[in-house]
């Protein structure tokens, strides 16, 4: 596994799905985000309770596993930017979000 440069567990995010992810039994939402420099991408689900949050990669790469069902992808951006934008995860389906901040 590889690790990020904060030292943590959690997989570089780059734009290919890691090695061994079997989308049979995924539902992954990812995206891009540009003009953001430093910025982090938050899962909320569908009451926009609090899920998980990422560091957007240097290339403006996030990526979520999550459960099947409706969620907001909120991006938190330097000067107080953010921005909530809706996503569906479906099992076994990659939903590709891009966003420009």
């Amino acid at each position: 596994m590889t690790t990020t440069a904060q030292g943590c567990a959690a997989p570089e995010q780059t734009v290919a799905l890691p090695a061994g992810v079997d989308l049979s039994n995924q539902a992954v939402i990812q995206g891009i985000v540009s003009g953001s420099g430093r910025a982090y991408a938050r899962l909320l689900d569908h009451s926009g309770e609090f899920t998980g949050e990422v560091v957007v990669s240097e290339e403006g790469v996030f990526r979520f596993f999550a459960a099947p069902g409706d969620w907001t992808v909120r991006i938190i951006a330097g000067g107080g930017v953010t921005k909530d934008i809706p996503a569906q995860a479906r099992l076994g389906e990659v939903t590709q979000l891009t966003v420009a901040v």
